[in-house]
């Protein structure tokens, strides 16, 4: 008899709960029971149809194994997101992340977080040191995300970097990038979010105080047009502009300015877990302070209504324990 499973689950732009999901089964992966999943502005946008998936959403969580490789059953773990076949070109060629017939948790083609129980490649999964709480350790693959920028430009002691956006992955970025001593200045929307980043020391502002033309390096992060303006507006020629969000729509570019002012643009996905799991470990980055509600799993409907309000920063779900 199939075994089934509660779950949020998302159909056609509709969130509901179900209790007849089944439990997944996949021949060499490994089974977690999840105790914490966060929703993230990529949940959000699925709901609004920014891409046409069906099923169990969620991508951040915090689980213990179940059922998998000796090494892991019964550690709490934390799982990259991409499960990808390892034969297509892109994975021999080392861009794993963008593997051709890969299949993203709660994203592309996987059940997600946002239930009893999710599966993933046994290589997918890394142990969560035990000085990491769990609250802390949901904020892994975001945080891994935000290191990655550091992966794709080289930022020095003195660089003047903007970060634009001051929501769930701008607090992290903004994190991340501080520490390496660069000149950051990051500008939102939301007093009370910049004024947690300037309990850190970090320097914040309004989009009308950033001059133009003077920053070398300009984070994207907020998704949307005037961000991305913003962002654009403030590199000097040869400044590197890093798109770091969903772009759930179209933006216009300015090509020439592009092209005159030498501009470099990068797009920003996945990280890498060891690096962001060493920050959390040393206590280098503290997330805790950006949770803002957590729900029951039997609420997750009512935990995405939370989170889909203006201002809000994390929200969790409480599966198990």
């Amino acid at each position: 008899m199939t075994r089934t499973m509660r779950a949020v689950w998302l159909e056609d732009r509709r969130l509901g709960l179900r209790s007849d999901v089944p439990v997944p089964e996949a021949p060499g992966e490994a089974l977690v029971r999840v105790f914490l999943a966060g929703i993230c502005n990529t949940d959000l946008e699925l709901v609004r149809g920014y891409y046409p998936y069906r099923g169990v959403p969620g991508h951040e969580f915090v689980g213990v194994v179940e059922r998998g490789p000796e090494g892991f059953v019964g550690r709490r773990v934390v799982g990259e997101i991409n499960a990808v076949c390892g034969a297509c070109p892109a994975c021999r060629a080392g861009r794993r992340t963008h593997c051709e017939r890969r299949t993203v948790l709660g994203i592309v083609g996987r059940n997600g977080a946002f239930a009893e129980y999710l599966m993933l490649p046994a290589e997918n999964l890394h142990e969560v040191p035990d000085g990491v709480s769990t609250d802390a350790a949901v904020f892994t693959e975001p945080l891994a995300a935000a290191l990655n920028i550091q992966e794709q430009v080289s930022m020095r002691a003195g660089d003047r970097v903007l970060l634009v956006g001051d929501g769930k992955l701008g607090q992290l970025i903004a994190r991340t990038l501080a520490l390496t001593g660069c000149d950051l200045l990051v500008v939102g929307r939301h007093p009370g979010k910049l004024a947690l980043l300037g309990e850190l020391g970090i320097g914040t502002g309004s989009a009308e105080s950033v001059p133009p033309a003077s920053f070398d390096v300009a984070v994207e992060c907020t998704g949307g047009p005037e961000g991305f303006r913003i962002a654009c507006a403030a590199l000097r020629p040869k400044g590197t502009l890093v798109m770091k969000s969903t772009y759930a729509g179209a933006l216009t570019l300015d090509a020439s300015a592009v092209v005159v002012n030498e501009l470099v643009l990068v797009g920003s996905r996945c990280g890498s877990f060891p690096p962001a799991l060493r920050l959390l470990a040393e206590g280098r980055v503290r997330p805790e302070p950006l949770i803002h509600a957590r729900y029951p799993l039997g609420e997750g409907v009512a935990a995405f209504e939370h989170a889909a309000r203006p201002g809000v920063l994390k929200v969790l779900v409480e599966v198990g324990s």
